[in-house]
């Protein structure tokens, strides 16, 4: 089946893909296109949801709150951003192209350069545009640097040595047959639990479920629920036990719960 990903060719997303899908690849302008693409059904997408350096991705995210799409799958990805340009080495350019995650991710270096900085779609994209305009330069990947001629002059300039992007495999509306809590194969569950309401002592009720089941939360997240001002939505990650299931169905009692997907352990590229 085909899988959709952020292009152009030479993201990190891209490179994903073909660790995990082959090359029969659909290459999507945005994120949101590419839950669009899987949500209307045909083909799975892969996204990236986190990194160790910048956080959540904020597109992702949203994907999941505008579509049914679940999880099915994550892997994660080594990451590593150059500064690749066409003026010779030693010259500071005009501008620095660089998306907004990979600027996160490589902060330090792109503030010690002091120029002006221009936020893209993709590593790629920033790539195509130092390529295309003279005197600039661009934070990208060795790939993308490679496809549109730049050569890089710094390798490695990310904040972290251990810099880590979390990606997820993600297919058409929610599971058939219910959520496998009971599955050996999966070890992780993610869920997106909207409030609805503000009550004081809301939140403590929540993470108090999982506390009095000892139940691991490996993440929480908040996001914007497009309502208003101090309205949010949370990402929670937790482990899976033989008791999830109970803490879910305990969760929906006090609040809007929509589960994303129970799935197999991290798998390292």
């Amino acid at each position: 089946m085909k899988c959709a990903v952020l292009g152009p060719e030479g993201t990190f997303s891209h490179e994903m893909a073909l660790k995990v899908c082959g090359r029969d690849i659909m290459l999507c302008p945005t994120i949101g296109v590419v839950f669009a693409e899987v949500a209307s059904g045909g083909c799975t997408g892969i996204v990236p949801l986190e990194n160790s350096e910048a956080g959540g991705v904020g597109e992702t995210l949203d994907g999941f709150m505008k579509t049914d799409c679940h999880i099915t799958a994550e892997y994660y990805l080594p990451v590593r951003h150059h500064y690749a340009a066409a003026v010779p080495v030693g010259e500071k350019p005009s501008c620095i192209y660089v998306h907004p995650q990979s600027h996160g991710q490589c902060s330090r270096f792109v503030d010690d350069l002091g120029v002006p900085v221009i936020h893209t779609a993709s590593n790629a994209a920033s790539a195509k545009a130092a390529a295309e305009k003279p005197g600039t330069a661009a934070i990208t990947s060795a790939p993308a640097a490679g496809i549109h001629g730049l050569k890089i002059i710094w390798e490695n300039v990310q904040n972290s040595d251990n810099n880590v992007t979390r990606f997820v495999r993600v297919e058409k509306g929610p599971y058939p047959r219910g959520f496998p809590y009971d599955s050996p194969d999966c070890r992780k569950c993610s869920i997106l639990i909207d409030p609805l309401e503000d009550r004081p002592g809301l939140l403590y009720e929540i993470i108090g479920v999982f506390a009095a089941m000892g139940i691991n939360l490996s993440r929480i997240e908040s996001r914007p629920s497009k309502r208003g001002m101090g309205s949010y939505v949370f990402f929670i990650d937790f482990a899976m036990t033989s008791y999830s299931g109970d803490a879910v169905r305990r969760l929906k009692e006090i609040t809007f719960v929509r589960e994303l997907g129970c799935y197999s352990g991290t798998e390292v590229v």
